[in-house]
Formats: structure tokens, sequence, C-alpha cells
């Protein structure tokens, strides 16, 4: 999956943990796109498997969806608390450099990071 799914699906993931469900419009308010741009994303993830929307425009993931929506948002946290912790990056400009590396990083980087924490 590109680094842009990815974000749908975070970001599906969050408003659907904040308001209790998805539309599309409500994606492209959090994310500030247009329409057009979040409709053609949700169809690609509709395609992939990882939502289905119903006849009223409400997004559900499927469970394979919500699974690597939560894998990404963990790697979100992590990655923004071992900034916070460890170098002492501001909790805001933290959140915006994981939201870049969560994309990239190796597990083995990753699962470092979590023993890290961990301790």
């Amino acid at each position: 999956m590109h680094e842009s799914g990815e974000n749908y699906l975070e970001t599906i993931l969050l408003l659907e943990k904040r308001n209790g469900s998805v539309r599309s419009i409500d994606i492209a308010r959090e994310l500030n796109f247009s329409k057009p741009s979040v409709s053609r994303a949700v169809g690609l993830l509709k395609e992939a498997g990882y939502i289905t929307v119903d006849k009223n425009g409400y997004i559900t993931m499927t469970e394979h969806g919500k699974l690597e929506a939560e894998q990404i948002y963990e790697k979100h946290q992590m990655i923004t608390e071992f900034l916070v912790r460890t170098i002492a990056v501001n909790r805001e400009i933290a959140e915006q450099d994981a939201c870049k590396m969560e994309h990239i990083l190796s597990n083995e980087t990753l699962d470092g990071i979590r023993s890290f924490l961990n301790k």
C-alpha cells in the first residue's frame, strides 16, 4: 500500500474513534482535501478490500482494513513517543514527523523503537 492509502486508513480509524461513523466528507474536512480526491481514494480502498461503503455513504473498515489501520496508527504513536522521550522534540512537531516517518521505517527499526520504549 502507498503512503496516501495508509494516511487515509489512519484517518478513517481516527475519525471512527472520535465520531463513531465516517463519510467521505468527514475525511475531506479532516485532511483538507477536495471531495473528488477523497472519492477516488475511497474507491481505491474499497476495490482493495480495506473498506466498504453503504448506500448512505458511511464507510466501514473491513477486518483487513482495520488491522492495517491499527498497525499504521501504532507506528505513528511509537515514533511520536520515541521522538518526544529520547530527544525532547515538541509533541506537535513529533506528530508531524512521525506521520512522514511511519511510511518508510523498516520493521527492524520499529522493533528497536518498541523495545526501547518498553524498557
